[in-house]
């Protein structure tokens, strides 16, 4: 009797392992970990363009069956990323990424950076930036991040100074030096800076926006010479920064195919420090 119990409990002890590893492999799974079927998560645009024609087809060809998931927001791709409903995403920079995982307690990582779209500065009334009159009107994004880019690419093309060291990711107007043309700034909302190449003499435009409104980057006077900080990056969840699936996207966006898609179709885009 004493040995049948015993057997018992061996058996009952034994399926409880076998489920909890079971469960165990179906959360790895689930995850993407161990999977060749993943998804990833890019806002509709430029970046899901580039996840489709740049980095899927390598990722192909690595044995993955690849799906991209579109987002709407700048909410959504990093929810669902720790959620693990996706396994990477491709839509935002360093600065974003490290404020959001902050601010919601998650624990997400920059995998590699990525070409970017430069903020650039547009006109209907200049040809170029040295025709630029006194007094100009200039519109700048109203927020704090793409604020510095502009005051940034402006300085970088001569028209103002800024002085001697503000902190080129949090300048402001308050840290401009000289302004050479006595340009009038009008921070406006970034989604409004395309209609206002219209009205203002010069208009500083991220090139996310320049792009969703139709605008040709080349069109710019000038790019944006960006701080890396600034290029978008594929993020995943810090525990997988190692994996087998992270390591593989590393490797297809160091290929020499991917810089070839990058410089036939996503023309105007500014480089890493890496890829140079």
């Amino acid at each position: 009797m004493k040995k049948w119990l015993l057997g018992l409990v061996f058996v009952l002890a034994a399926g409880a392992l076998a489920a909890c590893g079971g469960n165990s492999e179906s959360k790895d799974k689930a995850a993407g970990v161990n999977s060749k079927d993943v998804k990833i998560g890019a806002t509709a645009g430029p970046y899901s363009d580039m996840l489709q024609k740049a980095i899927v087809p390598g990722l192909e060809k690595k044995g993955y069956k690849v799906k991209v998931v579109e987002f709407s927001d700048y909410i959504q791709p990093n929810k669902a990323l720790d959620n693990g409903d996706i396994q990477a995403n491709l839509f935002q920079h360093t600065i974003y990424l490290e404020n959001f995982a902050k601010q919601n307690n998650m624990k997400l990582s920059a995998l590699i950076t990525v070409p970017t779209a430069p903020m650039g500065i547009y006109s209907n009334k200049f040809k170029s930036i040295d025709k630029v009159k006194v007094g100009a009107t200039v519109t700048i994004p109203n927020d704090p991040t793409n604020g510095a880019r502009a005051l940034n690419t402006l300085r970088d093309e001569g028209l103002i100074t800024i002085k001697e060291g503000a902190d080129p990711l949090t300048v402001s107007e308050k840290d401009i030096a000289e302004n050479k043309k006595n340009l009038k700034f009008q921070p406006i909302e970034a989604g409004q800076l395309p209609r206002s190449v219209d009205s203002a003499d010069l208009a500083c435009v991220p090139g996310n926006f320049a792009l969703a409104a139709k605008m040709n980057l080349l069109d710019a006077l000038a790019l944006e010479n960006m701080n890396d900080k600034y290029r978008n990056i594929v993020a995943v969840k810090t525990e997988n920064k190692d994996s087998q699936l992270a390591k593989d996207i590393k490797d297809v966006i160091q290929s020499s195919d991917f810089e070839k898609v990058i410089d036939d179709q996503f023309k105007g885009f500014g480089k890493p420090e890496w890829m140079k």
